[in-house]
């Protein structure tokens, strides 16, 4: 079924008014977005790292739906992370829509913060230089941050036209506040970074089962069309395997907790078999760091400089 639209940069119509927005790998900041429209009202899943990529998306989804940036009605940020939420300025009438945790951590890291941390680059040792790598394609000076203007908590339903659309807060899980996009009447769900689809998912907040209860939640949905934050196009199968991911590492990070292993061993100890393939394996770092702050229940959040600085360690022992 997914196979039915290329993995490849650009706007794919996945029918009755429904778009996706794909930009391969779906590594690092290459993030997804979606298109929903019925007709005179368009809803916008998600925009995109940078105002430049985002006003290359809007433009392609003008001359397909006939709905220009100055008109699109509302956006909906699945979550905080800028590669979904910092082109949110190129459409500046319209409402946004978060979930109110997610609004909360959009405040607390600007894009300023980003681009002060990728200006500062090697100055901030391998950490900062894995930073500045990994994020160099994006313009953060450039951004006209646009925050929320609406929150909600638990669920919220919409129409757009005639179509009705559920938002439904899964998060913590990704970030600390998740939010999926269910479009029943089409079948098709937006995800956000729930799913990565042939990249390995990173666990920022946790917990690990929230997440896995949220990939089930989409599972029962039975949508024909998922769209997620990184990666093709995929249905319940691509779903499966993500949650199969979590509940692996889950596993395997509490058997090294329990024999006493540092984050940085058992990171390093994990073998990813199946999952080695997947792009950005090094966020295993991550995962286990929050894992581990979930198994001793105290709430210590480590520093993104540390994280950065062991996924960059992680990263060049696995090219070796």
């Amino acid at each position: 079924m997914a196979q039915r639209w290329e993995f490849t940069r650009g706007l794919k119509d996945i029918g009755n008014g429904l778009y996706a927005w794909l930009q391969p790998d779906g590594g690092w900041g290459w993030s997804n977005a979606g298109l929903i429209v019925d007709g005179d009202q368009s809803l916008l899943v998600d925009t995109l790292f940078d105002m430049h990529l985002t006003r290359d998306m809007l433009a392609a989804m003008a001359d397909a739906s006939g709905v220009k940036a100055d008109n699109i009605d509302t956006i909906v940020n699945t979550h905080a992370n800028g590669d979904h939420c910092h082109g949110n300025g190129c459409c500046p009438q319209a409402e946004i829509i978060a979930s109110e945790a997610s609004a909360k951590e959009m405040a607390e890291l600007p894009p300023t913060m980003l681009a002060q941390f990728k200006q500062a680059g090697a100055q901030l040792g391998p950490a900062g230089a894995f930073f500045a790598e990994v994020f160099a394609p994006f313009d953060f000076d450039a951004v006209e941050e646009r925050l929320p203007t609406q929150t909600f908590t638990g669920r919220m339903d919409l129409k757009v036209g005639d179509k009705a659309v559920e938002l439904h807060e899964v998060g913590p899980a990704h970030t600390g506040g998740d939010v999926i996009v269910h479009v029943p009447g089409d079948r098709a769900v937006y995800t956000g970074d729930i799913l990565f689809i042939d990249g390995t998912p990173i666990m920022w907040a946790g917990p690990v089962k929230n997440w896995i209860n949220a990939c089930e939640k989409i599972i029962a949905m039975d949508a024909d069309v998922i769209v997620p934050g990184h990666g093709p196009i995929t249905d319940n199968h691509g779903v499966r395997r993500v949650a199969d991911y979590l509940a692996y590492v889950d596993a395997e990070a509490r058997k090294r907790y329990d024999a006493g292993m540092s984050v940085r061993d058992a990171a390093f100890d994990i073998a990813l078999g199946d999952f080695s393939t997947w792009g950005d394996a090094e966020r295993i770092a991550v995962n286990v760091d929050t894992l581990y702050r979930e198994y001793r229940g105290d709430g210590v959040v480590s520093s993104p400089l540390e994280l950065f600085g062991l996924m960059r360690d992680l990263r060049d022992s696995q090219r070796r």
